[in-house]
């Protein structure tokens, strides 16, 4: 029973994500007049590793003029995997510059 549950989860989280054959990386928007100073790189969340998730993650990131990033706002991806990209661009530092909203992309390869 437990193995039929963890098949619809895999199921609905792929349809959620895409393909997984990415390599994890970061990539602001094109359009983006920030530099990005300091990254942080997501942890792979170890749910994620034990199913074989993988896919896509976008955010946006709201950064103050200091540079800082004052709140995270999810557009798309698994759960999982949003929670883990949150995590580590809240930690992201920005070079300074008026305030902004920035698309950032995460790709996650379990």
């Amino acid at each position: 029973m437990p193995i039929r549950y963890a098949l619809i989860l895999i199921t609905a989280l792929s349809s959620c994500v895409g393909p997984a054959a990415w390599a994890q990386s970061e990539q602001p928007s094109p359009d983006s007049g920030r530099k990005v100073v300091r990254r942080v790189a997501p942890q792979y969340p170890d749910a994620a590793r034990r199913i074989g998730l993988g896919g896509t993650v976008k955010v946006i990131a709201v950064v103050a003029s200091d540079g800082k990033v004052k709140k995270v706002e999810p557009v798309g991806g698994s759960p999982i995997l949003v929670q883990a990209a949150e995590s580590a661009i809240a930690q992201w530092k920005y070079a300074p510059g008026a305030e902004s909203r920035e698309n950032v992309e995460l790709h996650f390869t379990p």
